[in-house]
């Protein structure tokens, strides 16, 4: 429960003379662009610069060990224990170094489009750009749903509070703490706007499951027969980019719960990698960047103030947060019926996954929980060739519970609705990266759309002899080389050896599930 201290400490903030509450866009623009924290592009985005912090900080990540919640935690790695002292202690040091400034900015919104299990949240700023990013990314209030709008969790961020690791008992300046009792996540020592957004999705990966809801870290849309499709996959692989269609409406492009009802968007806006950002390759997205839209560490030509999508000079992972109403054509509410197709995005540098392939229920358990892709040679220090990465459920950074809890409840859901599960290979063919090339998008989307149109149900498939998947022979519009990975190589012995040392990282990786059932590991994996 939420003591008295810490509710008092949070209502004499938000009372102060210097809190604006639920500003409007053209407000927090201006604000943004007068304090100096941002400016405004060619297309009237504002665009600002997160300084040294451009992505996450997992290591900086803490959750508070509370009585009510700490034997139901998966503690490790990702989910690192702190105690409620060393949380008072900062809590009470960064309200107080917000009381001191000149203003302060309000968000109050909501999580997740189901009425019957949304969160009622509140967002505190320092900076104005940052409450335009959370006025986008969360679900907008009505006017009447504002009269009696009370916050059941508060998130707030404060970038230049910077802890002192000696005395606050944080591994670094840097910190993002969330106590589950006192509900409460508390963010500084860091600009990068997205720890607030999956701070909040953490949050809700907690309570959802708990109401029998099963969480996801995946894009969602819909056909005008009501056929919904989910797109599970990490950072880079394309969930916003293959969610957002012409021909299918959007339900979110990252965020979302399937309860007992159907699928609903967490969210209330899309939060879309800019990198070589095109209209002609992307014009869902290029198109719903304009006033109101916030730009993340895209450089701007001085003169023009036109952005360079291609620059990666700031870092690799440049973003743009819009509302989702920017995109044309979406689901209004963000819900929908029971998914009849899923889709595993991965971008395979090894060039060995086959570029789509069915699963079956063991397969597609299998490659749930694995939740592979690659770290691609030169993005890190260190790094020279292709690296295995697995994110457990496609979303390990954001799971507070055990694994099993999400895979489990997945594994009942397409039992109960016999949806059809597809792996697709986003990454190389013909080669290894620096060798083959990245599959062709428009391939990408003719499988993907043949896989939702139920076009793949009935078709021949063939065994891919490393990893057991079953391949199409062929798909309209795609050429048959493409789809048997092997037959892409030119040299088939290379392709082999390469394919194996891929399949023994699954092996060594899935090792940790050691009590998950012999079906999954012995049906789902690779088989050679």
């Amino acid at each position: 429960m939420i003591s008295a201290k810490i509710e008092n400490g949070l209502h004499e903030l938000l009372s102060g003379n210097n809190v604006n509450i639920q500003p409007s866009v053209a407000e927090l623009v201006e604000k943004a662009t007068s304090r100096g924290e941002a400016k405004l592009s060619a297309d009237g985005a504002l665009t600002a610069e997160t300084g040294k912090y451009t992505g996450r900080s997992p290591e900086d990540k803490y959750i508070v060990e509370e009585e009510t919640s700490k034997d139901k935690i998966d503690w490790g790695k990702v989910n690192r224990p702190i105690s409620s002292e060393i949380f008072d202690s900062l809590y009470k040091k960064v309200l107080n170094h917000l009381k001191a400034k000149e203003e302060l900015f309000v968000f109050k919104g909501f999580a997740g489009a189901d009425k019957n299990s949304q969160l009622s949240i509140q967002v505190v700023n320092e900076f104005a750009w940052q409450n335009l990013f959370v006025h986008n990314l969360f679900i907008r209030p009505t006017e009447e749903e504002l009269k009696t709008h009370e916050a059941q969790f508060t998130v707030i961020a404060a970038p230049t509070f910077k802890a002192d690791p000696a005395v606050d008992g944080t591994k670094s300046e840097t910190f993002i703490i969330v106590s589950l009792e006192k509900r409460i996540v508390l963010i500084g020592g860091t600009e990068y706007a997205g720890e607030m957004k999956k701070s909040i999705f953490s949050v809700m990966n907690y309570l959802l499951p708990e109401r029998g809801i099963l969480s996801m870290h995946c894009s969602a849309n819909v056909g005008e027969e009501g056929d919904v499709a989910l797109f599970f996959g990490l950072s880079g692989t394309g969930k916003t980019t293959l969610s957002a269609d012409a021909n299918r409406k959007l339900i979110g492009d990252d965020e979302h719960g399937w309860s007992d009802h159907g699928v609903f968007n967490i969210e209330g806006g899309c939060y879309a990698k800019t990198i070589n950002l095109s209209a002609e390759k992307e014009p869902e997205i290029y198109g719903a960047i304009r006033f109101g839209s916030v730009l993340e560490n895209v450089v701007l030509d001085e003169k023009t103030r036109k952005p360079d999508y291609d620059d990666n000079s700031l870092t690799e992972n440049t973003r743009a947060a819009y509302p989702i109403h920017y995109i044309d054509n979406i689901a209004v509410p963000s819900v929908a019926g029971h998914p009849k197709t899923i889709i595993f995005l991965t971008a395979d540098a090894f060039g060995v996954l086959p570029p789509i392939s069915k699963l079956t229920k063991e397969q597609a358990m299998y490659h749930f929980l694995s939740g592979f892709t690659s770290k691609l040679a030169g993005t890190e220090r260190g790094v020279t060739s292709p690296e295995a990465t697995f994110s457990t459920c496609f979303g390990a950074p954001f799971l507070p519970l055990p694994a099993t809890v999400y895979a489990e409840m997945l594994g009942k859901n397409i039992d109960e609705h016999n949806a059809q599960v597809f792996l697709v290979n986003t990454g190389w063919t013909g080669g290894e990266y620096g060798v083959g090339k990245r599959m062709a998008l428009k391939h990408t989307r003719t499988m993907v759309n043949a896989a939702i149109a139920g076009e793949l149900n009935n078709v021949e498939f063939e065994e891919n002899a490393i990893f057991g998947l079953a391949m199409p022979k062929a798909i309209d519009g795609v050429p048959t080389e493409v789809l048997n990975p092997r037959n892409a190589w030119s040299d088939p012995a290379a392709y082999d050896q390469k394919a194996k040392e891929l399949a023994d990282l699954f092996r060594e990786n899935f090792k940790k599930f050691g009590h998950v059932s012999e079906d999954i590991t012995q049906k789902g994996g690779p088989i050679a």
